[in-house]
């Protein structure tokens, strides 16, 4: 089994696969359900019973979904998209927190951020290769995955920056933040 489709198996019969339909209607420009979500549910999936001396402790995998990130572009869009499409997702699932963010005016609210020319662009920075990791529907309903640092890292419960964190302490926080919460992940920093 190709590593997609495990992701999709593994994301398919979560909230995740719950709420993606949804996503794909709003039909925002270039879109992607990306980051915490998709990297906690594989992670307390395959890391939700600890093993090893972890497991003697009885420690568990404490990750949860708690926003779906949906990141997309649109170059002329405004602010005004960002908060009817999670209007719209909060009104079809008031469970769930929904953060939705136009990749291309990113940096106009984001001091010290870089200006994203794409979707791909903005996720392929974000603080984690795990976490780099997007997914979405395509016309037809079928799975796209954009996964610029592979899917290794997702599948091993390894913590590594993306090359443009390295040195970021944000990205030490929160690598820290994830241990604590999962102790069965592996943190690697050069």
């Amino acid at each position: 089994m190709n590593t997609a489709t495990r992701l999709q198996i593994l994301l398919a019969d979560s909230p995740i696969g719950t709420v993606l339909p949804a996503i794909a209607q709003i039909n925002l420009p270039n879109w992607w359900l990306a980051g915490g979500a998709v990297r906690n549910t594989v992670w307390r999936k395959l890391f939700g019973d600890c093993t090893g001396a972890s497991a003697l402790t009885g420690d568990r995998c404490q990750l949860i979904i708690k926003d779906f990130d949906i990141a997309f572009f649109d170059a002329e869009g405004d602010r005004s998209q960002e908060l009817a499409a999670k209007t719209s997702l909060s009104e079809q699932f008031p469970h769930y927190l929904f953060d939705v963010k136009n990749q291309a005016s990113f940096a106009r609210w984001r001091s010290g951020r870089r200006t994203y020319t794409s979707t791909e662009d903005g996720i392929t920075d974000w603080l984690h290769t795990a976490t780099a990791v997007g997914v979405r529907l395509d016309a037809q309903g079928e799975w796209q995955f954009f996964t610029p640092y592979g899917l290794d890292d997702l599948f091993a419960g390894i913590i590594r920056p993306t090359p443009a964190h390295t040195n970021n302490p944000d990205a030490e926080r929160k690598a820290a933040e994830f241990l604590q919460k999962c102790p069965c992940l592996q943190r690697l920093f050069l």
